[in-house]
């Protein structure tokens, strides 16, 4: 699959040193060589680089690690594809903005094995993989719902959609997810033991996997998290749409596609 990262600081104005954290991510791109990407929300528009080559033979992303990366607010990912061709298009992150010009950017770890909402986005998406079409699908749901109200969301709304996304989407999916509104970022996931965190006074990361010796734990399991300013503002209710690997959504995943 992929591995995600992600970086809520405390401060806006503060940014921390992420640089032994990514060294160590991006150093399981043997793993996942299929594309590598990165979006720094501390700087307005936020920075993002992606290529679709393994990471370790990135002379981009050498010269980034070796200048040292910090940030108050960053996505991180690298890719081991399983849905969508090796091209750039198909690096993480995407990026969209809604119909009010809020800027969404996804990363995604999972594939899509039941997912009908998605399928009108294969004919409009620049790539073609499913992650590109949960940030298509989430954005319409955004724009629905804006044109619903005759306004612009609240947090507390756009919350609401993200979470009713995530509880339709995880059903018989494996829907691992960092998504960031230009403010805050929504993180999710339903199959065990591959999202963890850790927090001290800079703020919070959260990572696939445990990146060195600190005390990482484990984030609620089938719950979408909402994190500003590296605090929580939000919690949704538990969908308990675990994914299980192995399961019969593997053995039919392409009946969405006929």
């Amino acid at each position: 699959m992929c591995e995600l990262f992600c970086f809520s600081g405390s401060s806006a104005t503060a940014n921390t040193d992420l640089t032994p954290y990514l060294k160590e991510f991006f150093s399981h791109c043997p793993r996942h060589p299929n594309g590598w990407g990165l979006a720094d929300f501390s700087v307005c528009p936020a920075v993002m680089y992606k290529e679709s080559l393994r990471a370790g033979d990135s002379e981009l992303l050498s010269t980034l690690l070796r200048r040292g990366v910090s940030s108050s607010s960053l996505f991180a990912h690298i890719r081991c594809a399983t849905e969508g061709s090796v091209r750039r298009e198909n690096s993480h992150p995407f990026r969209g903005a809604d119909a009010t010009g809020r800027t969404w950017t996804l990363i995604h770890n999972g594939t899509i094995f039941d997912g009908l909402e998605l399928i009108k986005y294969r004919a409009v998406q620049k790539g073609d993989t499913d992650s590109e079409r949960i940030l298509l699908y989430l954005l319409d749901r955004i724009n629905c719902e804006t044109n619903r109200l005759g306004r612009d969301l609240t947090l507390l709304e756009r919350c609401g959609v993200v979470d009713a996304m995530v509880r339709r989407l995880s059903y018989r999916n494996k829907l691992n997810l960092m998504i960031h509104d230009g403010a805050r970022m929504y993180v999710h996931y339903n199959m065990k033991n591959t999202l963890y965190c850790v927090e001290d006074q800079n703020g919070i990361c959260v990572a696939t996997t445990p990146l060195g010796e600190e005390d990482w734990r484990p984030l609620p399991l089938t719950v979408l998290s909402v994190y500003e300013r590296g605090k929580l503002v939000f919690r949704g209710g538990n969908h308990k749409n675990e994914y299980l690997p192995g399961g019969l959504e593997e053995l039919h995943r392409y009946e969405y596609y006929i």
